[in-house]
């Protein structure tokens, strides 16, 4: 063992010991030891596989104790017979109080943080002693490393399968003990969720449509039913709309009020009280916008960091997205843009919806229905989201009569990571920029 990273990296040799010695005294202390640390966490590399060991044991569902331990570390080849009966003796005498196993997992917590950060902060002064790239960058990823260690995530480490497939459990038995309530966050339209099964945390959806097609107001509306529903913070970037327009929007939409008539501000007393209403319950949802211009992924996940409770992102729209450095081919910079959108999501570990453009492709075919080969300026964006939704209205096209009052937009799920694509037929109110659910929504795919 190298004497001089034991001078300077901060571990507890006695207690990684004492908890060893308690779990292999008492194997159902195991239980609430998994909860805080993994076998990463130790820093004598032995303990770490001594660790595993009795893990795999617990998933086996074999008895713990000395004998069992032995035979099991001698079979993967760590010690020899002798050492390992020698050793595990030494650890036993150790864990002479069981009832401790919280508090000694959550001192080799603590130990394995402060390390990881000293390791954070050689990487980091290295790269600013090299001077190599901007340094707004090197802040961005320093804050990201930061951001990991303080999450529980280090990135630099594999995760073992039998650790995920305890997570994978788990989740299975909430969603079948919980159903529904358990599964991704809900749009709020009913047909959208019943294809999607809800939004998952870290997935990139794109909502794309040609303008006018109402893609803000889709987002927005889903935006609203997220922190109505769920409780959590919404965060949306406006690159397009200032925030009062945007709040007007959502206002237009939950009040169905005429936006034209908010915009004039005649409004009669009966919409007044809409408005009183639709206000109060606006104001107690946890929802934060910002309508900066020319936002960048960098300076969006520095805003999201510093979010509690965060629940979904919503960035109106990619067109309008600028790279973090200077990149002169725009189809590589969106490329770059969607690359760090999924990132961010990833990162954050909540959805990102995020609006974009179409190119006049539909314009030129018969059937106007939007494909993936649409989106604009990047066929990036299409590998990069996880699901891909099309707005089409026949009404864009056609301009029929009555169209104000309410016609049907399909809502178009051209690509689903996680299941199956459709079409969903939705009711859409221009006048209070409204998507709403409708009966039979359900409709075949163009």
């Amino acid at each position: 063992m190298n004497d001089e990273l034991l001078k300077k990296l901060p571990f507890s040799l006695i207690t990684e010991q004492s908890l060893l010695g308690s779990i292999i005294i008492a194997p159902e202390a195991l239980d609430d030891v998994v909860q805080i640390i993994t076998a990463d966490d130790f820093y004598i590399s032995e303990h770490s596989e001594i660790f595993s060991t009795i893990k795999e044991l617990f998933v086996n569902s074999k008895d713990i104790d000395f004998v069992t331990l032995v035979d099991a570390l001698v079979t993967k080849g760590i010690y020899t017979e002798a050492a390992a009966t020698d050793y595990i003796t030494q650890l036993v005498h150790k864990g002479n109080n069981a009832l401790n196993v919280k508090d000694y997992a959550k001192i080799i917590k603590d130990k394995s943080l402060l390390r990881r950060l000293i390791g954070v902060c050689d990487e980091v002064s290295e790269k600013a002693y090299s001077e190599e790239g901007e340094a707004a960058r090197l802040v961005d990823y320093a804050e990201s490393l930061v951001f990991d260690i303080a999450q529980g995530r280090d990135s630099k480490n594999f995760k073992h399968i039998s650790d995920v497939i305890n997570d994978v459990y788990k989740h299975l038995h909430t969603m079948a003990t919980e159903g529904e309530a358990a599964q991704g966050t809900k749009t709020g339209f009913s047909g959208v969720d019943q294809v999607l099964a809800g939004m998952g945390n870290s997935d990139l959806i794109l909502v794309g449509a040609r303008p006018g097609m109402g893609k803000t107001s889709f987002a927005l509306n889903i935006a609203t039913n997220v922190a109505v529903q769920s409780k959590k913070t919404v965060c949306i970037f406006s690159l397009e709309m200032s925030a009062e327009q945007l709040v007007s929007r959502i206002i237009s939409s939950e009040a169905m009020i005429d936006s034209y008539s908010l915009r004039t501000g005649n409004l009669d007393s009966k919409q007044w009280s809409e408005i009183a209403k639709t206000t109060t319950k606006l104001a107690g949802c946890n929802i934060l916008i910002d309508d900066t211009t020319g936002m960048t992924v960098t300076g969006m996940k520095g805003k999201l960091r510093r979010v509690k409770d965060l629940g979904l992102v919503v960035v109106d729209y990619l067109g309008l997205m600028q790279s973090d450095r200077k990149i002169d081919n725009r189809v590589n910079e969106v490329a770059e843009i969607s690359r760090n959108l999924k990132i961010m999501a990833k990162e954050l570990n909540v959805p990102v919806v995020c609006c974009a453009q179409l190119s006049r492709g539909p314009e030129s075919r018969t059937d106007k229905r939007p494909m993936l080969s649409d989106l604009r300026d990047s066929g990036a964006i299409e590998q990069d989201a996880d699901i891909v939704i099309f707005l089409y209205k026949d009404d864009y096209y056609e301009k029929q009569e009555g169209s104000e009052e309410g016609c049907i937009a399909e809502v178009i799920i051209a690509k689903n990571r996680h299941g199956s694509t459709s079409t969903v037929k939705m009711g859409w109110i221009g006048r209070y920029t409204k998507f709403r659910t409708i009966a039979n929504e359900m409709g075949d795919a163009p």
